[in-house]
């Protein structure tokens, strides 16, 4: 085993005699940055062997002091951790093993609180990093949520992975942090890019930027009114919001990037009709509202399940995935057109 440099010994370990609250390592320049209750430290390594040999030795170093791991992090451990089942009293040690994979098991950490992802976003400013933390109730509603946010939106036109894109909006509109400006622009891009529009059909159905509504006849407004959940449904369908629902899950439906997107559409979309999955539809053959009551009883019966048999035998996306699913999208476009008024 090879030890560390006499100066870089000597300087870490005055560092860990103090209070430490995280550590990242710039391998590239093969510096080590410090977050300290003081404020940030930075320490250069000057190896005496191969560069990611000795970075191993400084984090056997580190995992030593923080765990009593002298074996740095241990890969049974990053297994677990990713899988968010981190220990709540391991969470602020993980954080000084320089590790970028222990910062992301914080990061998925079930107890993590604003300070903790403070630290954690210091440690590992990603994308990734940044969607986990807005996960969890006690960041999006302390100081750390409007900053992760905030980063999100601005870096979003950088992520060249459109799941990943969808994934950043969905965590945004999901925190409630997007405000009303970056919301009107996003809507608006969502146009070219309507993969965005998910996050807003999940999070935002009954409060989308307004369509043109439908007249609803007053005799369905009182059977809405009494409780009736076809009418309410109905309601709710042609009302501005719903009309917009239905045009962006159809421009969505349109264009789906790849299977993860396919999947959760057809959920958040079934789980919109959800209400009528149990119940028959309403008799009355010559109700003139029956193509819109027909269309809903079908659209409450969507859901991932009808991709699985299709998605399962191949791994194409984009245009060509998008002709395998044509036989299961067509007739389920075709009821959201109906209650757009502009079906058959």
């Amino acid at each position: 085993m090879t030890d560390l440099a006499t100066e870089d010994a000597l300087r870490l370990n005055v560092l860990l005699a103090g209070e430490l609250h995280a550590v990242r390592i710039d391998e590239g320049a093969m510096v080590l940055h410090a977050l300290t209750p003081k404020g940030e430290a930075r320490i250069s390594l000057h190896p005496n062997c191969r560069p990611d040999l000795y970075v191993m030795r400084v984090r056997e170093l580190l995992g030593g002091h923080a765990m009593g791991s002298p074996g740095g992090y241990p890969v049974h451990l990053r297994r677990w951790t990713r899988m968010g089942h981190a220990n709540p009293k391991n969470l602020e040690a993980l954080l000084r093993l320089g590790e970028p994979e222990a910062v992301t098991a914080v990061a998925l950490a079930p107890t993590l609180d604003d300070e903790l992802a403070r630290r954690a976003w210091w440690a590992l400013p990603t994308m990734e990093v940044a969607r986990y933390m807005l996960g969890h109730d006690a960041v999006r509603q302390g100081a750390m949520g409007k900053v992760l946010a905030d980063f999100l939106i601005e870096h979003l036109p950088f992520e060249e992975d459109p799941i990943q894109a969808m994934n950043s909006i969905r965590a945004v509109i999901g925190a409630g942090l997007l405000d009303a400006a970056a919301s009107e622009q996003l809507w608006a891009k969502a146009r070219r890019r309507p993969h965005y529009f998910i996050g807003f059909l999940e999070h935002r159905p009954d409060a989308l930027p307004a369509g043109a509504g439908r007249i609803l006849p007053a005799a369905l407004q009182a059977r809405a009114a009494a409780g009736d959940p076809w009418a309410a449904l109905l309601e709710r369908c042609l009302a501005p919001s719903g009309q917009s629902f239905l045009a962006a899950a159809e421009l969505a439906l349109e264009k789906p990037p790849a299977h993860e997107a396919v999947y959760l559409l057809l959920d958040i979309l079934g789980g919109y009709f959800s209400a009528l999955r149990e119940l028959e539809p309403p008799a009355g053959p010559s109700d003139e509202w029956r193509g819109e009551i027909e269309a809903m009883a079908a659209l409450s019966r969507v859901s991932n399940a009808a991709a699985v048999p299709i998605l399962t035998r191949t791994s194409a996306v984009g245009p060509l995935m998008r002709r395998h699913l044509e036989p299961l999208f067509e007739p389920i476009i075709g009821h959201i057109r109906v209650l757009r008024g502009i079906g058959s």
